[in-house]
């Protein structure tokens, strides 16, 4: 009898993990360092090239996260980094876990069959003990505990633990950076608070204080309100914070800066007009601030207005970049030269140093009149 082929319908298209992978090392990773791993193994199974800066750009992580994420599986012992004479990075040696010795027990021999839902305990690292009660989703709202009084030698015990953490991340630098200010006994307290009772890692806080940085916020009373608020909501990620109720884009509070207007949350008509000139309008982020800072120089009233009014007349002149911009300027200014030569001090003294009014204008509308119009109201 002949030998038989044997062949399938269809390819499946899969990434293969190992279980070991789940059972001893998903745990105690963080979320760049799983995304990154998992990456990898994404790639190798494909047999596709990759980079850190590639990495780095797929995840919105720095190149730094990228290699730190590396450097602590390698200290996890499941992959090793080839470097050349130089030191730079060349491979990943992707090791195979089946064949590494097993650091605890799987799945299989630790997983106990429960069909009763009972409290759980939860013991800090400072040896307080919370009680969290698994209850419905529509009815389960965040405890937020008391925030105690840190003793000293609880404050050397969480720095010293946190110092001997993989994340890379120090958190207590971090907060000095945003700060440019050393941290007080009182602002020590504020960070444990956060990690330690709210559950932080080090990824969410380095997360929450772009975030109130982003507001012009580094008051560590600011910071431990937002914080709670996230607790409060449920959000454990920068993913989950970033879409997280109340929470505008970082985009939007940056151009809120740059119209001199930080004190406080942005309203939804000033939200609006900054969806249409993103959206509706199409305008890059440079294009948007070099409109914002001559509306600044121009005007303390009607800022979105005005600012609008510039973008509108930018979008009706073809502007796609700061270059078509500067092109309306030169365009403007050649028009505006006298014709005979000659100069007229009484013009020139007249002559607005505006840049506001440094493009071509519309037949459509008169600026002098829409100014006028922004101060009546």
């Amino acid at each position: 009898m002949s030998q038989l082929t044997i062949y399938q319908d269809s390819y499946i298209n899969a990434t293969i993990l190992s279980n070991r992978f789940i059972d001893e090392y998903m745990t105690d990773a963080n979320d760049a360092q799983l995304k990154v791993y998992l990456y990898l193994v994404r790639m190798m199974s494909a047999n596709l090239e990759t980079s850190v800066s590639d990495i780095a750009d797929r995840f919105n992580y720095t190149e730094k996260d990228v290699i730190r994420a590396f450097k602590y599986w390698k200290g996890k012992g499941i992959l090793d980094l080839d470097t050349d004479a130089a030191g730079n990075l060349t491979a990943v040696h992707l090791k195979n876990l089946c064949k590494c010795e097993s650091i605890g027990p799987s799945v299989e021999e630790t997983h106990l069959p429960q069909s009763i839902v009972t409290p759980q305990t939860i013991v800090s690292s400072l040896g307080r003990q919370t009680v969290f009660e698994e209850r419905n989703e529509e009815t389960a709202k965040a405890v937020i505990p008391e925030k105690p009084s840190y003793s000293s030698q609880q404050i050397r015990d969480f720095k010293s633990s946190h110092t001997a953490s993989e994340s890379g991340i120090d958190i207590f630098y971090l907060a000095e950076e945003y700060r440019k200010k050393p941290l007080s006994p009182s602002d020590v307290s504020t960070i444990i608070y956060i990690c330690d009772e709210l559950g932080f890692n080090d990824e969410l806080f380095d997360h929450l204080l772009q975030y109130c940085a982003s507001r012009d916020k580094s008051d560590f009373r600011y910071i431990e309100k937002v914080a709670i608020s996230w607790k409060e909501k449920g959000v454990t990620t920068p993913e989950e914070a970033d879409n997280a109720p109340g929470r505008y884009d970082r985009k939007v509070y940056e151009i809120m800066r740059h119209l001199g207007k930080t004190g406080n949350a942005p309203t939804d008509r000033e939200v609006s007009y900054i969806t249409r000139w993103t959206g509706e309008y199409g305008f890059s982020d440079d294009i948007i601030l070099e409109a914002c800072g001559r509306t600044v120089m121009a005007t303390d009233k009607n800022r979105f207005q005005y600012a609008d009014r510039i973008l509108k007349s930018w979008k009706d002149n073809g502007v796609g970049s700061l270059k078509d911009v500067e092109e309306l300027d030169r365009e403007f200014s050649s028009r505006e030269k006298p014709k005979t030569g000659k100069t007229d001090s009484s013009a020139a003294g007249a002559k607005s140093t505006n840049n506001f009014n440094k493009f071509s204008q519309r037949t459509d509308y008169d600026m002098t009149e829409l100014e006028k119009k922004l101060v009546k109201n």
